[in-house]
């Protein structure tokens, strides 16, 4: 495939190297430097764009991609207010994106075993639950999307929990998110379930920031020929 990188800091490097690994072509780099050039004229012939880049800009770059009829797969978090409109947008141009709060296959793994854990502990309202996650201290928002993707899908299946919050609470209806900022880590998040009696703790650690680049190229060549929105588990099912 030819490929449009839309970032090209540190993860915008690490999913270039898998690109060329598999054989793909890098036609068009965006970063900072030439934002200009994320247009119609530069994105013509590119088969799917990969956008990486910041909270502030991802919805605009998305929506540049889309309406020049170029498949986006992004993995920007924080801006998921927007996430409707450009639903909307894809639908109306018969266009496709792919988003994923985290692109990792383990934390999609890790995903589908909170879900079942947090029906399976709904059961049992002796246990409280909270969340922590810690990343590297460039990481432009927090809680991070994976956190929030987590805090999420525990509310769905955890009826005693009304809504997460980031940092600490009392109010027994909060899931909290404890967001650490730590040197150089890649990604660490934990859930604990715990009573008077015992804990259940499950945790993902990344090593590096390969598995999520990894991810993201799966993800391009899974969307390339396809119209709609998708997402991870659309991937994982495939």
């Amino acid at each position: 495939m030819k490929i449009a990188l839309v970032g090209y800091g540190k993860m915008g490097k690490e999913i270039e190297q898998i690109l060329i690994a598999r054989g793909h072509t890098i036609s068009l780099i965006i970063d900072v430097n030439n934002t200009a050039d994320l247009d119609a004229d530069h994105l013509r012939g590119i088969d799917v764009a990969i956008e990486f880049t910041t909270p502030q800009t991802a919805y605009g770059n998305i929506v540049k991609c889309i309406e020049a009829g170029v498949p986006v797969v992004c993995g920007t978090t924080a801006w998921l207010d927007k996430l409707p409109e450009v639903e909307q947008l894809c639908k109306a141009k018969q266009g496709a994106f792919f988003y994923a709060s985290n692109y990792s296959i383990g934390v999609n793994i890790f995903f589908e075993i909170n879900r079942y854990l947090a029906e399976l502990m709904n059961r049992f309202g002796e246990y409280d639950v909270t969340i922590e996650e810690t990343h590297h201290t460039q990481k432009k928002d927090a809680p991070s999307g994976t956190a929030v993707t987590l805090a999420e899908d525990i509310l769905s299946n955890l009826g005693r929990k009304r809504k997460w919050v980031c940092g600490t609470t009392t109010v027994p209806e909060e899931l909290e998110i404890a967001a650490i900022r730590r040197s150089i880590v890649p990604g660490t998040h934990t859930v604990t379930y715990e009573s008077d009696v015992d804990s259940i703790t499950m945790t993902h650690t990344a090593k590096s920031r390969r598995g999520f680049a990894l991810g993201a190229v799966l993800a391009a060549e899974f969307l390339q020929g396809k119209k709609g929105v998708y997402s991870m588990e659309d991937l994982m099912q495939a």
